[in-house]
């Protein structure tokens, strides 16, 4: 037999609930899917999947720069409200 310890962990109830559901539907506990998981850090070396910082690709990047260069140019025409954008727009 392995030799096995225990741990405890802190976390929020709600996401306990949700994450026991969820396996049971997939027929293990909560105890045998962090088992899985950290059985797959070891074989990956780390995560299991990508940990990472979301970056906007540069079309975005672009983008929010003109929306910011728009917002300080004192003459950009403004608008009151949508209706009267789309008044315009149909001109």
């Amino acid at each position: 037999m392995a030799n096995t310890t225990n741990f405890s962990v802190r976390m929020d109830s709600d996401i306990k609930q949700q994450c026991e559901n969820l396996y049971g539907e997939l027929g293990v506990n909560l105890t045998t899917a962090i088992n899985v998981f950290l059985r797959q850090s070891l074989r990956a070396g780390g995560f299991p999947f990508d940990v990472r910082l979301e970056r906007p690709n540069k079309e975005t990047v672009a983008a929010m720069l003109e929306a910011e260069r728009i917002a300080r140019d004192p003459g950009v025409k403004r608008y009151s409200d949508v209706e009267e954008a789309l008044r315009e727009l149909k001109r």
